[in-house]
């Protein structure tokens, strides 16, 4: 009987936090106490401890065990705990060797057979031990190519509490452990759809490509059937590939909700998530009663959420994405703890007219009353529709569109987009910001970036005639930069402020 500890790592939200994992073995009656605020979870750790070690041919002594999470007042969730609890009770027990284990961290959920099994958000985890110091990562050998994305720390593979005895064993005896790393596995192919094959639609394909290259968020209003989720579906096929630090932040998030593939490898292109409109404020934005887990919203980090149906969506879901839309991320308050979930996405709304789909253009008449088309639409809020840049009518399909030649694919699109964005990072390198939709009002107003008054001339009338508002303006300056990157200008000219206003207001909700 003794005492020894061990490292394991903690998530709050997507973040981890490195926990010490203290064991302590003395006499009394036979009990097993977990502290450190366990939830239901970890405090059922024991139970499946014990049974793994008798199963793994080891026999812990009956005695008193106490093992302490520190820190003690930091709560702990899940049962990602289970590993370094055992590893600090066999170390406390003289069947491992103390010296060794406090320099490890260890990751994984034991069965009763004594197996290592994998938990949700292996991949930040392992980055928060790194940031930690620590260099040597023990995880179960199903996640160990996700945990081997982290280039800071040595990955120890085990697929059982045996492995873990083993490995121990061979390192306090000089020998070099069995290598237990899984091959890589072949990734999964993925096929982007095509802008080639969206019929139609000149004036809405013109405003995707301007959202793609500055980040806007853009709204598609029109009947069923024009083509408004095939525009959004093609998004990501536009945007460029994700750079190494938002490519981890991305497979960070997906790691904790269990969405990874397969293969573990990261993803370096832009998610597209579309989340059904009977999803709850949680779903949407993040929470829950216990363990804090993102939304949809930072599901799409760094890439398109898109709302299909969006009048259907409650509204104070809705109104909930004006806080991410702003700061990029989702502050969910708790009593003993703030949670900050990553959010920054563009976001794409689509939406009918009205309750029918037929209040449009010159087709069939529509059968909605005045006061349903306004109650329809009016679940979109003036504040969060003052935060869409790009408001788009999509008009329905005709024989003549049909007839189109020359579509562009998305590939041509997309080569254009690069080089607006690169023209965007070249300009904005010295600011916290690399894309047009991400820059303050006053940098762009009064600062480096402001534009003559005879370039600005019909925003400030707009806004005059209180047609615009001052969050509008700026967001126009932000569309009008994109337009002028697009078309390789330095600067905009007074056509790209007009037409930032026009693409603005194109769909009739007031601007």
């Amino acid at each position: 009987m003794g005492f020894a500890q061990t490292l394991a790592v903690g998530l709050s939200g997507v973040e981890g936090h490195v926990v010490t994992v203290e064991a302590y073995g003395h006499q009394g009656l036979p009990a097993f106490v977990v502290s450190g605020l366990p939830d239901s979870a970890c405090a059922q750790a024991p139970d499946r401890v014990r049974a793994a070690t008798t199963t793994s041919g080891v026999q812990l002594r009956p005695c008193r065990w106490t093992v302490n999470l520190s820190p003690a007042g930091l709560p702990k969730t899940g049962s990602g705990f289970d590993l370094a609890i055992a590893v600090s009770l066999l170390a406390a027990d003289g069947e491992l060797p103390s010296s060794l284990v406090r320099e490890h961290a260890h990751l994984g959920e034991l069965g009763l057979d004594g197996t290592v099994r994998p938990v949700p958000g292996m991949l930040p985890m392992v980055m928060a031990a790194a940031a930690g110091g620590v260099r040597d990562v023990m995880v179960p050998a199903a996640a160990a190519r996700e945990a081997a994305l982290v280039s800071a720390v040595r990955v120890h593979p085990v697929r059982s509490l045996a492995d873990v005895i083993e490995l121990y064993r061979a390192l306090a005896a000089g020998r070099t452990p069995v290598d237990l790393m899984p091959p890589p596995s072949a990734a999964e192919p993925s096929v982007m759809p095509d802008m080639a094959e969206v019929v139609g639609q000149a004036e809405a394909r013109v405003a995707l490509e301007v959202a793609a290259a500055g980040g806007h968020h853009v709204l598609f209003t029109g009947p069923p059937g024009a083509g408004k989720t095939m525009l959004a579906e093609r998004l990501p096929g536009l945007l460029p590939p994700l750079d190494e630090r938002s490519a981890l932040e991305v497979t960070s998030i997906h790691s904790v909700l269990g969405v990874l593939p397969r293969d573990g490898a990261l993803l370096q292109r832009a998610p597209f998530v579309a989340p059904h409109h009977g999803a709850s404020m949680a779903a949407v934005i993040g929470g829950g009663s216990g363990r804090v887990r993102p939304g949809a919203v930072s599901r799409a980090h760094r890439g398109v959420l898109f709302l299909d149906e969006t009048p259907e969506f409650r509204r104070d879901v809705l109104d909930g994405l004006r806080q991410p839309l702003e700061s990029g991320e989702v502050v969910i308050a708790r009593a003993d703890r703030h949670v900050r979930l990553p959010a920054r996405f563009q976001l794409v709304l689509a939406a009918n007219p009205c309750p029918c789909g037929r209040g449009y253009g010159k087709g069939r008449a529509c059968e909605c009353t005045p006061l349903a088309r306004r109650s329809y639409f009016g679940k979109l809020s003036g504040p969060m529709l003052d935060r869409i840049d790009l408001r788009i009518g999509v008009h329905p399909i005709t024989r003549a569109d049909l007839g189109e030649q020359e579509v562009e694919d998305s590939a041509t699109v997309a080569a254009r987009v690069a080089s607006a964005r690169d023209a965007q990072r070249s300009r904005l390198a010295a600011t916290p910001w690399s894309v047009n939709a991400e820059v303050k009002g006053p940098y762009l107003r009064d600062g480096p970036l402001r534009l003559p008054r005879r370039t600005t001339r019909t925003l400030d009338e707009a806004m005059d005639r209180h047609a615009l508002t001052l969050r509008g303006y700026d967001r126009c300056l932000r569309v009008a930069w994109t337009v002028a990157d697009l078309a390789g200008r330095d600067e905009p000219d007074a056509g790209d402020t007009e037409f930032a206003l026009t693409l603005r207001t194109e769909s009739g909700v007031a601007a």
